[in-house]
């Protein structure tokens, strides 16, 4: 019935030896007639004589029980002294041990230490039996347990006296008898207790069960089993044994015997578990305490033991025998289902949305081994890779470690499917899903620690990214394909899994690469701030150290950019290009910050009308009384000049050339990047970028700084205006603004100026580069065209004009055009320079008209533009404002220029028409 293989030594029945077996081991004393737990090993049988007779079941059992005759004869002849007499004594009445000390003597023994040490096991099994383990709670102050008690105490030192006259035997025999044939309510009763208390009745039996096995085969068992059995049953009564209690023991020493046996024989398993299937029809009937302890004990401990090793399965079933789980697990479910493990509390008689599971299920707890031992497999292998770089004396990178990880854990998944999902997917449908799910979160936990530790994107971070895409494409396959059979084909175990989001992780990582670089270069850019001097860094480099510093940072950031072996979508170009120009964008502020032009633009002195009867012309007659000339004048005021005035650019004009040769330089090396970021190979167009957005799909290529470049040519011209502005206004102020033209106007006076001009400009080209030069020139000739005006119309007190000096100035003026237009560089073209000198010229040629001719021009533009219409008598002209852009058009210029003109109308008419006071 239980199917398992039997011993069949001859055709019918085993035949008695001519001599006993003799065997060594625990039971070698002559009154051991039950063993403890376990089967000790057969240390050697002699030859047996020839086949006399069949052997009875008792002889059998005294075989298997390894109880030599000699040892079994003087049982039998004390069982025989003990019922001498006693007509109708039931057998189980019989305390053997008890009858064994009054029986035999010390002379039966080799010596007196053989015959204590006996005496004394036959005391501890009463021990056992009566006062440790006894079948009735025992008082406290029992007087019967309390002598037997000293009895056993004093054996220690020495045996006791066991003869028929011995108080000492007459008081053990009186005590036994008392407790052995004590009942619950003090009543006469006709069972006798002496070995039927738990749990020591049950390791006796135990013991005469584990005799079913043959003594040289212990994974077989006996063919006369069943009559062994039969002959155990003689001692239930002895024992305390019931039905239900033998199922249970029976189903522990299969399963004992299994695991004892190095679990190679399958059967004993299977015998084992359909024992455990009695035993869950027992439960449903059996109520007594004793079993249920029993039983708690044994299912518990099969149970443990079991677990253990399927919450492990690849290290105990992968040598061959994975087809025991099979056996094992529906051994495991019939235990839980017993220990009531898979149950569930119903909240409400027929609810159902309100149970409350206490226990898992039987395709849960399935998973849970499936996961639990998957786990342990993946752990096994890492240590596995690990063992192997230390075997090569050398410490493997976390990045090695992973890709070799990655292929054995691929493997575990192709193994699984093979050798175990198909009998787990008995028990859970997507039994190699959880498998792999399992499996891919392993191996998430350790790329997500690598992932954190992952500072910058390098190949082999690549390499090892790309190769976790890969294996998670086979997991997430495996996981599909075994959850096809599902209602929702899968998607719900696959929703289940968090993905490795690969692609994501190199974005995120790319991108944070991307703001580390730029944050390092930003860092840059502030110290440069603080330290910056605008000193070139060489003759040959005649720029500012900051900018080749910052470029050289941001160059290597692009080419390590494209070195990153991902594909590099257009989009990531674009992040690396924002982020690029807003780190260009702030260090083009920082250049551009050198003021305004009109820091250096001189206040304009109050207008004031000229007088004849000036102190500064009766100053100018007596110091020329002779009528010299105003040349000779001139040279008289600025002799302290010399004749080769030296250049006199300042060195903050010069810093004003390192900063704009600084923007060309920077220009250029952001037009190189543009060029490199969008010529580029390797990048590929982004899905998520319309075509007609496409930097590429444009017909002009490099458009990523298009903004930035647009702003730097800005820069470039104001800091060009400001330079220019100084180097006029500032630093040549002597020779313009403050010395052109002052005390009156003489023929060659502009040519000292044009000197320092000239050598000025010199100076300027030899600092700038070439690009940054026709900017520069142009804005100088413009200031230079506006301080030309400033002396003509704001020059103060010292500057006096008559109507015919308009001759001179065009004169000077035509050959300061000359030298910006052909003499100075040829950096400017003549229609430019013609351009800006309009406005110069349509003043020059306000001069040369009359008084009467100004005051009438000035009346009609300042009437046309107040709204006054035609003048009447006593009204008054209004006084026109200062814009500062002076034309020939322009009311306040046409003012400045009768301010200016010494004559008396013009001194006249300013006088009535806006009370200007006249000049001291």
């Amino acid at each position: 019935m239980l199917g398992l293989k039997m011993l069949k030594r001859s055709p019918s029945r085993r035949m008695v030896a001519g001599f006993g077996v003799n065997v060594g081991g625990g039971l070698s004393t002559p009154s051991s007639p039950v063993a403890g737990g376990s089967s000790p090993s057969i240390n050697g049988l002699l030859p047996p004589m020839r086949p006399r007779r069949p052997m009875t079941a008792a002889e059998m059992m005294r075989q298997q029980m390894r109880v030599s005759e000699h040892d079994d004869n003087k049982l039998r002849k004390t069982l025989m002294r003990t019922v001498v007499g006693q007509a109708g004594r039931r057998s189980e009445t019989i305390i053997i041990p008890l009858e064994l000390l009054r029986h035999l003597k010390p002379s039966e023994f080799s010596d007196s230490t053989e015959y204590h040490m006996w005496q004394r096991r036959q005391l501890k099994m009463l021990e056992a039996g009566l006062l440790l383990h006894p079948s009735l709670p025992l008082e406290n102050n029992n007087p019967f347990a309390k002598r037997f008690h000293d009895i056993l105490t004093s054996s220690e030192s020495g045996p006791i006296d066991t003869g028929k006259n011995s108080d000492t035997m007459r008081t053990l025999c009186n005590s036994v008898v008392s407790l052995s044939w004590r009942s619950h309510n003090g009543t006469p009763t006709d069972v006798c207790h002496w070995a039927d208390g738990f749990p020591f009745n049950i390791h006796l039996y135990t013991a005469l069960l584990q005799s079913v096995f043959d003594i040289r085969d212990d994974t077989l068992v006996l063919d006369e089993v069943d009559e062994l059995l039969e002959l155990m049953k003689k001692t239930w009564s002895v024992f305390g044994i019931t039905l239900p209690i033998h199922n249970v023991c029976f189903t522990w020493v299969l399963f004992y015997q299994y695991v004892l046996t190095g679990q190679i024989e399958p059967d004993l398993l299977t015998a084992s578990h359909i024992m455990l299937k009695e035993v869950a029809n027992d439960v449903k009937k059996e109520k007594d305490a004793i079993f249920v302890k029993i039983l708690s004990s044994v299912v518990r401990s099969m149970l443990d033991w079991s677990e253990k090793r399927l919450l492990n399965y690849h290290e105990y079933f992968m040598r061959g025998n994975a087809n025991q789980i099979e056996i094992l697990l529906p051994l495991v479910l019939t235990a839980s289902k017993i220990l009531g493990e898979d149950l569930t509390i119903t909240n409400g008689e027929g609810a159902q949305n309100g149970d409350i599971a206490i226990f898992k299920a039987p395709h849960e707890r399935v998973e849970n081994y499936i996961r639990s031992s998957m786990t342990y497999a993946f752990d096994k292998t890492f240590e596995a890779v690990n063992a192997k770089s230390a075997e090569f004396e050398r410490k493997k990178e976390l990045s090695e470690v992973l890709l070799e990880l990655a292929q054995e854990t691929e493997g575990l998944v192709m193994k699984e499917r093979q050798n175990f999902t198909p009998m787990f997917k008995k028990w859970h449908s997507t039994a190699g899903a959880v498998a792999a799910m399992a499996l891919h979160n392993c191996y998430r936990q350790m790329l997500r620690q690598y992932i954190n530790e992952l500072t910058s994107l390098t190949s082999e971070s690549v390499q090892v990214l790309h190769r976790a895409a890969k294996l998670e494409k086979a997991i997430v396959q495996t996981v599909v394909e075994d959850a096809t059979e599902s209602e929702d084909g899968g998607k719900t175990v696959v929703r289940e899994m968090v993905p490795y989001d690969v692609d994501s992780v190199i974005l995120t990582r790319l991108g944070k690469w991307i703001y580390d670089s730029l944050q390092k270069a930003r860092e840059y850019l502030q110290r440069a701030k603080e330290t910056e001097t605008w000193n070139p860094k060489s003759k040959t480099e005649p720029y500012a150290q900051s900018a080749v510093e910052l470029m050289q940072m941001t160059t290597t950031t692009v080419e390590e950019f494209f070195k990153v072996p991902i594909p590099i979508t257009e989009e990531l170009v674009r992040a690396l290009a924002d982020g690029l120009g807003s780190l260009f964008q702030e260090y083009m502020m920082f250049v551009a910050a050198c003021g305004s032009k009109q820091s250096y633009i001189p206040v304009l002195p109050p207008l004031t009308r000229c007088s004849q009867n000036s102190k500064f012309l009766k100053l100018w007659k007596k110091a020329a009384p002779c009528g010299a000339g105003h040349k000779d004048l001139y040279n008289v005021n600025k002799a302290h000049e010399g004749q080769n005035p030296r250049p006199s650019t300042s060195r903050g004009t010069q810093r004003l050339y390192v900063r704009l040769n600084t923007l060309h330089y920077l220009l250029t090396q952001i037009h190189y990047l543009d060029t490199l970021l969008a010529t580029n190979p390797g990048v590929v167009p982004s899905s998520r970028i319309r075509l007609g957005n496409s930097h590429r799909a444009q017909n002009n290529g490099s458009v990523y700084f298009d903004s930035i470049k647009k702003s730097i040519l800005a820069s470039c011209q104001h800091v060009s205006e400001v330079a220019g502005y100084r180097l006029i206004f500032l630093d040549s102020s002597s020779v313009f603004y403050d010395g052109l033209y002052s005390g009156g106007v003489t023929r060659g006076q502009i040519r000292p100026a044009l000197r320092i001009l000239k050598q000025n400009v010199t100076l300027m080209s030899n600092l700038l580069i070439e690009r940054a030069q026709p900017m520069a020139m142009k804005e100088v000739m413009k200031a230079s065209f506006d301080a030309f005006l400033m002396v003509l119309l704001a020059g103060g007190n010292t500057r006096v004009f008559h109507r015919s000096d308009h001759e001179i100035i065009k004169e000077d003026f035509d050959v300061m055009k000359r030298a910006f237009s052909t003499s100075i560089e040829g950096l400017i073209s003549e229609h430019v320079v013609n351009g800006e000198a309009a406005v110069v010229e349509g003043v020059i040629a306000l001069m040369s008209l009359s008084t009467e001719q100004l005051i009438e021009d000035f009346s009609i533009v300042i009437c046309e533009g107040s709204a006054i219409g035609v003048m009447t008598n006593g009204q008054k002209l209004p006084m026109p404002p200062t814009t500062g852009k002076w034309n020939r058009s322009d009311p306040n210029t046409i003012l400045r220029v009768l301010c200016h003109r010494d004559d008396r109308a013009a001194n006249l008419f300013l006088k009535k028409t806006f009370q200007l006071a006249k000049r001291k």
